[in-house]
């Protein structure tokens, strides 16, 4: 077994490395369930946070980081895109994406009523990590739809090219590995 040593929001983690095909391997990020480095991270981001009125994330490993981020903040309610259309839902919005760390295509929903909600709003875009930058167009793509102002992108880690973007802010860059688990150049 392999691992990528980092410290991200003075908290250290020994991230596995793992082949997503022969030539390719990702450390897996795994902020869901780990309370201390959620709690941490959430207080380093909002140090970063633009002025907002709503959080939006996508189901599911970044909810726990914009739940403790939204008490951090005091806020009241964010805004999470599911990866299925729930019963409760009243005429949702569907955006279609796929993402790097899932093998099939994958679909966010939002309920009409928060989409309502987000309307003229200012909203702050939070992801655990950010690779390719799917999840991230589908929830601006959600924003839009929804004639809210996005005004941030955030992510705890930039993984690979998107650690070059100058439009999202994150907290520590993460990279890609060879086969044999050895780092690759940041472009």
């Amino acid at each position: 077994m392999r691992y990528y040593d980092i410290e991200v929001a003075g908290t250290k983690r020994a991230l596995k490395l793992c082949p997503i095909n022969q030539d390719l391997c990702i450390a897996a990020f795994l902020i869901l369930g780990d309370t201390e480095l959620t709690v941490n991270c959430a207080a380093a981001l909002l140090e970063r946070a633009p002025k907002y009125d709503f959080l939006l994330t996508a189901e599911a490993k970044s909810i726990p980081l914009v739940q403790e981020m939204a008490r951090q903040n005091g806020d009241a309610h964010y805004i999470v895109a599911r990866k299925g259309r729930k019963l409760y839902m009243d005429n949702p919005i569907c955006v279609g994406v796929k993402s790097i760390t899932t093998e099939k295509d994958q679909k966010l929903y939002v309920d009409k009523e928060e989409m309502d909600q987000m309307r003229g709003k200012r909203i702050l875009i939070v992801d655990d990590l950010i690779s390719t930058g799917r999840s991230l167009q589908a929830l601006e793509e959600i924003a839009a739809a929804a004639g809210a102002d996005v005004v941030g992108k955030m992510a705890v880690l930039a993984e690979g090219d998107a650690a070059s973007r100058t439009d999202i802010s994150y907290l520590e860059k993460l990279p890609l590995f060879n086969a044999k688990g050895e780092p690759l150049p940041f472009d």
